[in-house]
Order: C-alpha cells, then sequence, then structure tokens
C-alpha cells in the first residue's frame, strides 16, 4: 500500500462498548455509508459483514474483533468491532493497543453498563483518545441526559455533548448539532447526503443554553478557548471545533454524539467526527521501545522514512491461506518478501503475502507503511505481543498483557481419528487466543483447557467441531483456584547424587515472602562472594518458576510471591544448570509448606438488571451464594444490583435467574480479582482435589 493518502487523513479507530449496545450494526452502517457495502448488514438475519464466524451469526455476538478499511471524505478509516462480552475482553485489550481512537458505544436505556466500564477502562490504560455515541434512541426508556450523568458518575469522565436529541423514544426524530446550530433527520440512503432539517421552534432556546454550556465546558480545559470565550464575542464554528480536538486528543474530555444505528440516524455525523476529532497516527505520541543492543530507551517517529518498526497483536488461522499475523505499524514501511527480525523471539522472519483486511476477505498489497493495519502470511515465529522491526536497527516495543483464565474444563477426543486432530487444532486456538490455555494433566491423563468464562470455553469446543471437524467429550467446569503465601520464610534446597563417574551438585538458600494480592511473581538474585556462580543463577530460576505450577496445598498454581536467592555452594567438577534447577525447584516446594500457604478463588463483578418487581428475590439468591452487594441503583422500573459473587456460585446462575424473573432480567460477570478461601471451604476443595488433607 503506497502512500496514496498523507499520514494525517488515516484514522485507526475502534468499536468498543457492551455487549448489546449496537456495535456491530453501526459498523455495518459505516461500510454501507463509505462504499464498501451495497447493502447493510443485519445481525438478527447473519447478514453481517463483521460477524462473519458460524458461531457469530448463529448467536448473533461478536466473538473475534474484526478489521476492515474504508474512506470517508478523502480520509483513509481502518476500524476494528470489537466483541462486547467479558468472555472475550483479550479481543478488546489487543485491539486497543495498537489503536490510535475509539468510538464507545452506549445503550440510550441502559446507559454505562458492566463492560462499558472495562473497556473505558482498558482504553485509559492505554491512553486512547474517544469520542462516545449513544445508541438506540429510538428505543422505549432512551434518556440522553441519563446517560451523560452515568459516563460523570461511573466513569468519572468529562462529557461534552455536542448534539442533542429530538425527542427520544417512538418521539425520536432526528439531531440537533450544537456547534453549527443545524438539526438533521435520517442519513437517507448511501448516494444521499444526510437530510437536514429545521431546527424546531421549541427546541431554539434549549439548543442556545446546551451550546453555551457546552462552551463554558471547552473554556475551562483549553486556553485557547478560554481567551475567546472571556472576549465576549461569537466564536467561529471552526475554533470552536479546533479546541474540541485539542482537548480530545489531550484525553481532557470526551464528546458525546447520539443517535440510532438501527434506524440509520446519525451514522454520517458520526463518521464526520471521527474525522474532526479523533487522531491520526502523527498526531500521537512516538511510540517508545527498548533498543535491544543496550537495553536503551528510544522513541520511533510515525514517519515512512524511518526505521520499521510494528507490532504483532493477532494471529488467524485462515482456513483458505493459512496463518494470519495481524500487526500495526508504528513507523518505517515494510513490503512483500522483505526480511524483518523478531526481537521477541529472537529470530528472523520473512513477510509473505501482505493483505488490508476486509473481515475475513483480503485485499491483497505491496506494501504496508506507517500507520497501517495489516495482515500477513509466512511468519512462523510470530506470536500475539511480538514485536517485529529493522534487522539493522533493532527495538524491542512493550508486548499485550492479558488476563489468566479463571475456570477450565477436560476435554478428551471421541475417537482415534479426533485424538490425531485434536492436538493441532487446540494449538492453532491458543495461538489466535492469548486467555485461552490448555495442559496435561499427568495424574488423570486428561487435557484441560481453560478460559475466561463458560461461554468461552463452550464456543472453542464448538469451534474444534466446526472449523476442525473434531468431536470431543467435555467435563464440568471447574474453577481456576490458585495458591499463595501469607508468611516470609527461608529454605534450602539441596540436590546432590554421586555415582561412579561426574555427580551433581546444586545447594541453594531461598527467601521467600508474599507480594501482595495481585503482585505476581518477582526473582530477585541476590549473592554476594561468589558463593553461586553466575551462569547457575537462570536455572535456580527456572527450576522456582517451574515449582510454581504445582502448589503444595491442592496442586493449584502458586502466585503473588517474592524470591529471593542470597546463598548457597556449589561444586567445581559435580555442578550444573540442571542440578541448580533441581535445587531451586526442591527450595521452594520446602519453603512454601513451611509459609502458611492459601487457597485463592477468583470473584467476578456482577451486574444485574432487572425489572423492580424481581429485586427481592434477587437479592436473596445472590446474598446466599457467598456474594457481598456493593451498590443498588435505580432508573426509573429498571433495577441495576452490582455484586461481588465468587465464580464457583455462578455456575447455572443464568437459569436460576430466568426462571426467578420469567426471563426479564439479564446479568454480566466479570473478572475482579482473587481472595482467600476460609478453611471449610478449602477444605472441600481439596477433597475434590484430591488431596488427604491441608498441607
Amino acid at each position: 500500500m503506497s502512500r496514496n493518502l498523507p499520514l494525517e487523513q488515516v484514522r485507526n479507530i475502534g468499536i468498543i462498548a457492551h455487549i448489546d449496545a449496537g456495535k456491530t450494526t453501526l459498523t455495518e452502517r459505516i461500510l454501507y455509508y463509505t462504499g464498501v457495502t451495497y447493502k447493510i448488514g443485519e445481525v438478527d438475519e447473519g447478514t453481517t459483514v463483521m460477524d462473519w464466524m458460524e458461531e457469530e451469526r448463529k448467536r448473533g455476538i461478536t466473538i473475534t474483533a474484526a478489521a476492515i478499511s474504508c474512506d470517508w471524505h478523502d480520509h483513509r478509516v481502518n476500524i476494528i468491532d470489537t466483541p462486547g462480552h467479558v468472555d472475550f475482553t483479550a479481543e478488546v485489550e489487543r485491539s486497543l493497543r495498537v489503536l490510535d481512537g475509539g468510538v464507545v458505544l452506549f445503550d440510550a436505556v441502559q446507559g454505562v453498563e458492566a463492560q462499558s466500564e472495562t473497556v473505558w477502562r482498558q482504553a485509559d490504560r492505554y491512553h486512547v483518545p474517544r469520542i462516545c455515541f449513544v445508541n438506540k434512541m429510538e428505543r422505549v426508556g432512551a434518556d440522553f441526559q441519563n446517560t451523560l450523568n452515568m459516563i460523570v458518575d461511573r466513569l468519572h469522565a468529562k462529557p461534552l455533548a455536542i448534539q442533542m436529541p429530538i425527542g427520544a423514544e417512538d418521539k425520536f426524530q432526528g439531531i440537533i448539532d450544537l456547534i453549527e446550530r443545524r438539526a438533521y433527520a435520517a442519513d437517507g440512503d448511501r448516494a444521499k447526503t444526510v437530510e437536514e432539517i429545521p431546527v424546531p421552534e421549541n427546541e431554539k432556546p434549549k439548543v442556545e443554553e446546551q451550546r453555551h454550556k457546552l462552551i463554558e465546558q471547552m473554556a475551562e480545559l483549553d486556553d485557547q478557548m478560554l481567551n475567546a470565550y472571556l472576549e465576549g464575542t461569537e466564536i467561529a464554528t471552526e475554533d470552536i471545533k479546533a479546541a474540541l480536538r485539542r482537548i480530545t486528543l489531550a484525553n481532557k474530555a470526551v464528546p458525546v454524539l447520539c443517535g440510532s444505528a438501527l434506524s440509520n440516524r446519525g451514522v454520517r455525523l458520526l463518521l464526520d467526527a471521527v474525522i474532526d476529532y479523533l487522531p491520526s497516527p502523527s498526531d500521537m505520541p512516538p511510540v517508545r521501545a527498548i533498543d535491544i543492543k543496550d537495553n536503551s530507551p528510544i522513541i520511533r517517529e510515525a514517519k515512512d522514512n524511518a526505521p520499521f518498526t510494528a507490532l504483532a497483536f493477532k494471529v488467524v488461522t485462515d482456513p483458505f491461506v493459512g496463518r494470519l499475523v495481524y500487526f500495526r505499524v508504528y513507523s518505517g514501511e515494510v513490503r512483500a518478501g522483505d526480511q524483518v527480525f523478531n526481537p521477541t523471539r529472537g529470530k528472523s522472519e520473512r513477510i509473505g503475502r501482505l493483505f488490508l483486511m476486509r473481515a475475513n476477505k483480503r485485499d491483497e498489497i505491496e506494501c504496508a507503511d506507517t500507520g497501517s493495519i495489516v495482515s500477513t502470511l509466512g511468519l512462523k515465529n510470530t506470536f500475539t505481543g511480538d514485536t517485529l522491526c529493522s534487522q539493522t536497527q533493532p527495538v524491542l516495543l512493550d508486548s499485550i498483557r492479558f488476563p489468566e483464565p479463571v475456570i477450565s474444563i477436560a476435554i478428551e477426543p471421541r475417537t482415534r481419528v479426533d485424538q490425531d486432530k485434536l492436538g493441532e487444532a487446540l494449538r492453532k486456538l491458543t495461538e489466535e487466543d492469548p486467555t485461552f490455555k490448555v495442559t496435561y494433566n499427568e495424574e488423570t491423563g486428561q487435557i484441560v483447557i481453560a478460559g475466561m468464562g463458560e461461554l468461552h470455553l463452550e464456543i472453542i469446543v464448538q469451534r474444534l467441531l466446526s472449523e476442525f471437524g473434531v468431536s470431543a467429550k467435555v467435563g464440568r467446569p471447574r474453577v481456576a483456584y490458585k495458591e499463595t503465601i501469607t508468611t516470609a520464610v527461608q529454605a534450602e534446597g539441596r540436590f546432590i547424587r554421586q555415582s561412579g563417574g561426574h555427580g551433581q551438585y546444586g545447594h541453594v538458600w531461598l527467601a521467600i515472602e508474599p507480594a501482595g494480592l495481585g503482585g505476581g511473581f518477582e526473582f530477585i538474585e541476590h549473592v554476594k562472594g561468589g558463593a553461586i556462580p553466575r551462569q547457575f543463577i537462570p536455572p535456580i530460576e527456572a527450576g522456582v518458576r517451574e515449582a510454581l505450577a504445582d502448589g503444595v496445598v491442592a496442586g493449584y498454581p502458586l502466585v503473588d510471591i517474592k524470591v529471593t536467592v542470597y546463598d548457597g555452594s556449589y561444586h567445581e567438577v559435580d555442578s550444573s544448570e540442571l542440578a541448580f534447577k533441581m535445587a531451586g525447584s526442591i527450595a521452594l516446594r520446602n519453603g512454601v509448606k513451611k509459609a502458611n500457604p492459601v487457597l485463592l478463588e477468583p470473584i467476578m463483578k456482577m451486574e444485574v438488571v432487572t425489572p423492580k418487581e424481581f429485586m427481592g428475590d434477587i437479592i436473596g439468591d445472590i446474598t446466599g451464594r457467598r456474594s457481598h452487594i456493593e451498590s443498588i441503583e435505580t432508573h426509573g422500573e429498571i433495577c441495576i444490583i452490582q455484586a461481588l459473587i465468587p465464580l464457583s456460585e455462578t455456575f447455572g446462575y443464568a437459569t436460576t435467574l430466568r426462571s426467578q424473573t420469567q426471563g426479564r432480567a439479564g446479568h454480566t460477570l466479570e473478572f475482579n480479582s482473587y481472595q482467600e478461601i476460609t478453611a471449610s471451604l478449602a477444605k472441600e476443595v481439596i477433597e475434590k482435589a484430591g488431596m488427604a488433607k491441608y498441607a
């Protein structure tokens, strides 16, 4: 893709929101109005371009982030439509890592929902400028002002309403642009511009009031706007838009628009706002990297003539062309056939064919330049989060961090033919999805797959059958418990084997202490006086990490531990890497047994949306599930209950909730934290894990 547009005219955006807010419906309208498609795809009919997977069309939800490019007013817009369900939050995480801007959708009836908060925090983490679109203004219960209030209360953000709706629910007639004082009705068909209508007389006083409020809010956030405001003269539309762009790019506030994607209202105006207020790659700060030659920090500017630097953010197994790696180019350019370096793996790779993606379809291109989001064939050793760069000027970008799985099931093939296919299919799925893990339990001989939730694993099993032709039997869902320690100890590890010839000698002392919940694992080398030669330190760490995989309480992984190797001894002849690896593993297991180990269980944040009349029954039920209710909000006849609940108590809850509320309530779950389990419950878990006692 040679540079046919200036970098300033490129936009890389993601559509992010809670499930059912209308992301895919909006994206389908965008594709129609930009000329990519000639017919609007509908989620309910299974005719969407973006939800192309069989499971997505069958269930009416987005499972995997889909990328597509379109053109609008001489600008190239690269869009990633992300899933809304919490089980697929990794798709949002990796998309936001490589995007420059985001469009956050809110359901005008529900406002800010549980997953809305999650994706907002993810966007905050990557400092992604955003605009908001309050969708579904035509639905019963739609309330634009309530959504603005919830953005303030729940997201602690500063919304700047640059539009206001004309009516709501069945009286929703159109949108008023407060900056230009213009009113618009439906977007019309693809060939026409958006239909402009006169501003209703009864709305004119409110328009002036809201416009004045908008300018006041902007004056508080932008010095140039403040000076113009204090002069007391009419501020030009262009100046207001320029100030709003500066405010948005600085993440000081978010412009808020409204409309209805389903009834084709406000989509064109949203596209205009994407061009006007969201950043191009050149507006973003230069990407920070590490020079692998001397580990010094370095920056890469978004220029075509800079050294090539890119980040692989997605791996997909395409049934027609094979293994596709998606990457974002931060600087420089790359052509099909070029040799690049992967510093994450320490290997060189050759770029195969390059594609500009259109969901599951591909347009082949010769060159990917700065700001491009493309995919390629031929990268056998590149995985999600890996850096790709120039061979002569290698740098390493920050990788992408994903949450650990919280639920697992045992899986086994139904036939010998399935057994041969299963391993390869699971390997491909783990390459695609970093939150999907596969382990082999040597004690039971079972393959155990782990993921982010019941739906996540259910879809994995369905994909095994539909995409890979593997039929499998699965066990019941199991909670992914963890283990940790509560006191600091010192422990010795000896691995000494003498034989007639060359023996083995490894001896270490470790200081083992809690790192605090969420602290992760930290390994520190603090050996003095050459008690252990430096070449044996990495094997000690490898042995410690290996021992972390199986805890001493019930065999679950050990987490949140800080380990310091501070002493030991070695033998001039018999010491080896293997001996010190074994000594490190022995020392950790000996120490953990003395450090008062405990079990941890995953705690989920649950949000239940229900009619008021069922609130009492629901609260009584979830209280009996060891939950802690954090808040109860009421919006008209709808009640929103937020609670923290152990994952083990949520299995089958959807069925219970449906029966309690005649199918009128819904709930969402997302991982919150790990917490220590009580002694009585720990006994039950240990017994189920096949352990005799609390060791």
